[in-house]
């Protein structure tokens, strides 16, 4: 969907408003309760940043892990609030809960320099059910309501759609204008070649990805566990490694479909093969016409790099989402590492979404060489599937 008539933060009346900014912060904590990437902070700080400049009074809302409605300091939003005050440079404010009495207060209280970032929108039971009590609550403490949480767009919870029947002000941020228009370009009218490149476990998550894409693309390059569903799909021998059985005809009907529409298939050539699935298993590497019966594929092989490579290399257009391998062992991620390490090579329009690729593109040094790296994971497929996304169709609503 693209944004069309929706407006963005910029086209909205917010000096001395009360703006209330919907986030992506649902960062990783360690044991300690440590931040271990901050990129969807920083991801939201142009919008942020532009709200305040205008003389916004800026209040903040993410959902950060699943408490499943109930209080759960774990999963409080105080280390990023933390976090965010440091990134600012100014003083964040972290209420004991999502709405209510608290932060209305503060919020009628906020001061020239001050942000308010509300506490675990999750902890409440009416988030998730997109309930408009709930909705009503959060609305109150606003004058103006602005989606930036495009990692959260594919979900019609209480902060990203029943919320926009209270508030007439209302539009996107910075950063889901960003994401929208990045992934909007390859759908509509994609510089050619373009070549899209899946990977991951499964082929049932990507069915309708491929459905939508194929008459867009020219060339799919296919790697990970889905690969073998294809690879034995097309009556190879796979050995051990992990299929789909019950996809078998879904990816006999993609490689059928393709044909028809005249866009080409690859497969891996070769692959790393273990008899175990451990950091420490002896890797072998054979063409896909060799594997031994117990062998298990971990990763694509080398000359498949290479071949992958190659087709890159002349494309003007690029998709990729999902890793090559088992990309979080260090020794079976030496084909995602070289799929990132490719494409950043190219000189084509690139777009890269999903946790495992967008790891593999930082790991391998290159995130200033990809054209646009999406922030949102399920959201970003689900747009590419040509599906609406409520946090798109409630910031239209009329």
């Amino acid at each position: 969907m693209p944004l069309g008539t929706i407006k963005t933060i910029r086209d909205l009346a917010i000096a001395k408003k009360r703006v209330f900014i919907r986030v992506d912060f649902n960062v990783p904590l360690d044991a300690e309760g440590h931040i271990t990437d901050d990129s969807r902070i920083v991801a939201s700080l142009p919008t942020i940043k532009y709200a305040r400049e205008q003389g916004a009074r800026v209040i903040l809302a993410s959902h950060l892990g699943r408490p499943k409605g109930k209080k759960n300091p774990k999963e409080s939003m105080i280390p990023v609030g933390a976090r965010l005050a440091e990134l600012l440079g100014c003083e964040v404010l972290v209420p004991d809960e999502p709405a209510g009495d608290g932060p209305f207060s503060l919020v009628s209280n906020l001061r020239e320099n001050q942000v308010v970032l509300l506490e675990n929108l999750r902890f409440h039971p009416g988030e998730e059910k997109d309930d408009e009590g709930f909705a009503r609550e959060l609305a109150s403490l606003c004058d103006v309501y602005v989606d930036d949480a495009f990692g959260a767009a594919h979900r019609a919870h209480a902060s990203i759609s029943a919320i926009t029947r209270f508030v007439s002000e209302r539009g996107v941020g910075l950063l889901m204008e960003k994401e929208v228009e990045a992934l909007g370009k390859l759908l509509a009218n994609p510089e050619r070649p373009f070549v899209a490149v899946l990977g991951g476990a499964k082929v049932s998550d990507k069915v309708a990805l491929v459905e939508n894409l194929l008459p867009r693309i020219d060339t799919l390059l296919i790697g990970g566990a889905m690969a073998y569903t294809f690879l034995k799909a097309k009556g190879t021998g796979v050995g051990a490694s992990r299929v789909e059985e019950d996809k078998l005809d879904v990816a006999r009907n993609a490689l059928l479909r393709a044909e028809e529409k005249g866009v080409r298939i690859v497969l891996p050539v070769d692959h790393a093969i273990v008899d175990k699935v451990e950091p420490s298993a002896e890797v072998t590497f054979r063409p896909s016409d060799g594997f031994p019966p117990g062998g298990i594929g971990v990763d694509i092989g080398p000359e498949t790099i290479e071949l992958f490579a190659s087709i890159l290399a002349s494309a003007r257009t690029i998709f990729w989402n999902g890793p090559m391998g088992i990309f979080e062992m260090e020794r079976f991620s030496r084909g995602t590492v070289g799929v990132a390490s490719a494409i950043s090579k190219t000189t084509a329009f690139s777009v890269v979404g999903g946790g495992d690729s967008v790891s593999a593109i930082k790991k391998a040094g290159v995130t200033p060489f990809i054209s646009h790296i999406s922030t949102g994971g399920g959201a970003s497929l689900e747009f590419l599937e040509g599906q609406e996304l409520p946090g798109l169709t409630a910031v239209a609503r009329r």
